[in-house]
């Protein structure tokens, strides 16, 4: 860690024991920067608005966990977004009320963020070694879903390199990020690209990765969408790997209604491609397995007041929702269904739910939530096994969990360098070539990749146990 520290800091009339006690309290308490978490204890999920100078904006927002609780004095958060670091937070008496101070690290790679977000070039020189692009969301309303992103992509060129690397020259990662916004990920894309990757793995919302992939069309660039998606992409230098909707639909629908007692569905979600492709699919799957659509309502991002939309689903007569809402909307919308009393009409269906996103519902607001993917964090592989071994091993305990979005990353790089230890880093034609078709074993398991770049792999439903996925029933 670099020896940069940030310094920011509230105060409030309140003493230092009622500010502690209301920290993380959320709407109308949470004013120590905007801090909310179910309970302030050691391992209790945290996010927060620090207000940083240099970051523009409204702050900077972190996703961490609590590791040391001083009562009434001090906490410290351990946090990998948008960087990996180490909160502190002081609560000193001051004036009759409480200052409360934050103290945040900041290493090379946050330096580098920050000066990105208030518009400063920070574009790299050209390099003699391989670099590989990744192209993700450490900012923004989908940075939740991203959070162990970073961990895994490090994780992998570490292990490419330990193995000698492209030829005796060691794997340059280079990120991105496209805080949940496509105009955004095709500017840090480019940027990716002029510094010279060959390869751009993305693990971003579906609307980021189109426009990338658009924009890149002419570029001599393979562009890697690692992630659950609709599909739709064309050319050899565009590949989509990842869970499809009509898989996941199909392996879902009739169990959850079975469960339910009740074949009326909701479709609810964020307004971009992935949510409105997978609607239309819902559409044309749940007539065909005896199922009903009785409504549908789309929000936008960022969305704070969900309270209309639960109050249209309950109206509706609906036993399960379809919700495709991610990242910190979905969190938002789970728990205010949770604090509506919905979740005692409605079982939910999530197919991007993840464990990282689960952690941020907690665990009353879980209750009834369903997930449908090609990975947890408790699938029972060798290879998951001694992955999640290797992974606490470097990160720590406390580090972000792995789910079926970021160990994506993982895997989509173990495909990458089974084709370059083939053909070399340097063209993407014959990497993407080199790809497919095939057949891997991956930490979820045996894993088809098409010709056409269609994945074929096991999909297991889930059900959330307070902040884990677990299997519903045995593959």
């Amino acid at each position: 860690m670099g020896g940069l520290v940030l310094r920011a800091e509230e105060w409030t009339d309140a003493p230092p024991a009622v500010a502690f006690s209301l920290f993380g309290a959320g709407q109308g308490a949470g004013w120590v920067f905007d801090a909310l978490c179910d309970h302030v204890a050691v391992g209790s999920a945290v996010t927060m608005r620090a207000p940083i100078a240099g970051s523009g904006g409204d702050g900077v927002d972190i996703i961490g966990r609590i590791t040391t609780v001083r009562p009434d004095r001090e906490i410290e958060i351990a946090h990998d977004q948008p960087w990996r670091g180490r909160i502190t937070l002081r609560f000193t008496a001051d004036r009759a009320g409480t200052r409360v101070r934050l103290f945040a690290e900041l290493d090379e790679s946050g330096l580098e963020w920050l000066l990105r977000r208030r518009g400063y070039p920070t574009a790299r020189g050209r390099s003699p070694n391989p670099r590989l692009g990744l192209l993700t969301t450490k900012s923004g309303p989908g940075s939740l879903f991203a959070a162990a992103v970073d961990n895994l992509a490090l994780l992998a060129i570490e292990e490419i390199n330990a193995e000698g690397g492209v030829r005796g020259r060691p794997v340059e990662l280079l990120v991105g990020d496209d805080a949940t916004n496509p105009a955004t990920g095709v500017a840090e894309a480019q940027r990716l690209v002029d510094a010279g990757c060959k390869t751009i793995m993305v693990s971003t919302t579906s609307a980021t990765f189109a426009a990338v992939a658009r924009a890149l069309a002419s570029a001599d660039v393979l562009v890697v969408q690692t992630l659950m998606n609709e599909g739709g992409g064309r050319g050899r230098l565009c590949l989509q790997l990842g869970e499809r909707h009509e898989d996941q639909l199909a392996a879902g629908v009739k169990p959850l209604m079975r469960m339910a007692g009740g074949r009326r569905w909701f479709l609810a979600g964020n307004d971009y491609c992935w949510p409105r492709s997978t609607h239309a699919a819902a559409r044309r799957f749940l007539p065909r397995a005896g199922a009903r659509v009785v409504g549908e309502r789309l929000a936008e991002f960022g969305t704070r007041d969900y309270s209309p939309l639960i109050d249209e689903i309950r109206c509706s007569g609906a036993d399960i929702i379809l919700s495709t809402f991610v990242g910190a909307d979905s969190a938002a919308f789970e728990r205010q269904c949770h604090a509506m009393g919905l979740r005692d009409q409605c079982l939910t269906l999530a197919p991007a739910m993840d464990e990282s996103t689960l952690l941020r519902i907690g665990e009353a607001a879980s209750r009834g939530l369903f997930g449908v993917s090609g990975y947890i964090e408790q699938l029972p592989t060798d290879g998951n096994a001694g992955l999640l071994a290797r992974y606490r091993a470097k990160f720590g305990r406390w580090a972000p969990p792995v789910s079926s979005l970021s160990v994506s990353v993982f895997e989509a790089i173990q495909l990458w360098w089974y084709a370059v230890r083939r053909v070399g880093a340097g063209d993407p034609k014959r990497i993407s070539e080199a790809m497919r078709p095939g057949v891997f074993e991956l930490p979820r398991g045996t894993v088809r990749l098409g010709d056409d770049g269609r994945v074929d792999q096991q999909i297991y439903l889930t059900a959330a146990n307070g902040a884990a996925l677990e299997l519903v029933s045995a593959p």
